[in-house]
């Protein structure tokens, strides 16, 4: 099985990274193809392939697919262990990461991903107070209702996938969060998988200046942790 993943810059792409990490850590073969923000031509060139223009893409012989929910179904028809193998946990991942997938526009729009550096937010605004507070509740739901250490059990699934760009997230912007919510933080960004692409997103030397900007709109910057460019 031949499948190709086509990404977006390691330092900022949360979509891509969702499948990227649950096909590592679930040990599904695949070759990466990264095209870089603001490389106009290569994004021209991308739409052949995909032409919604949105990264992740899986191509799987004749078969594209892409939107990392339909990754991870289509991913789920093909390997074990894409979500859990309990009914009942099963729906509550899928309704969880579903949530991801659609919602939490509050700590997307004022702490989007970037993993190389790390801001102080000017302040936490009503909205995103109550992004985090969700998010504290529904990882608690799930690691108190399916023994954790992973959302929906002992093992790490899909839904552990969609949220893994948030653990970049508290990072990067020093998020307070619960105890046992910060615990399940750290225990994604040690996983094998989630330090390879952090390391990756550190060594990448090319910028693009529309991603770099958004972090300064709601805090100051106050490390920039990656390569110098063009290094």
């Amino acid at each position: 099985m031949a499948y190709t993943l086509y990404i977006a810059n390691k330092n900022h792409s949360s979509w891509s990274l969702r499948p990227w990490v649950l096909m590592r850590e679930l040990d599904i073969g695949f070759s990466e193809h990264l095209v870089r923000f603001g490389d106009e031509a290569g994004w021209r060139e991308y739409r052949r392939i995909s032409p919604a223009g949105k990264v992740p893409c899986l191509i799987d012989g004749p078969v594209r697919v892409w939107d990392t929910l339909a990754i991870t179904e289509y991913l789920h028809e093909r390997h074990p262990g894409v979500w859990p193998a309990v009914p009942v946990a099963r729906a509550w991942a899928r309704s969880a990461a579903a949530e991801m997938h659609s919602g939490f526009q509050e700590l997307r729009s004022q702490c989007s991903m970037s993993c190389g550096i790390r801001v102080r937010l000017h302040q936490s605004t009503p909205g995103l107070s109550s992004d985090i507070a969700r998010l504290s509740t529904l990882w608690s739901e799930g690691l108190q209702a399916f023994d954790g250490p992973f959302l929906a059990g002992s093992t790490f699934t899909a839904v552990d996938a969609f949220f893994a760009p948030v653990a970049f997230r508290v990072q990067t912007y020093g998020l307070a969060l619960p105890a046992d919510a910060q615990a399940y933080v750290e225990r994604l960004l040690q996983l094998p998988s989630m330090r390879q692409w952090y390391a990756a997103a550190l060594a990448e030397t090319f910028r693009d200046a529309e991603h770099d900007s958004w972090p300064a709109q709601f805090g100051v910057v106050t490390q920039d942790l990656r390569a110098s460019p063009g290094a």
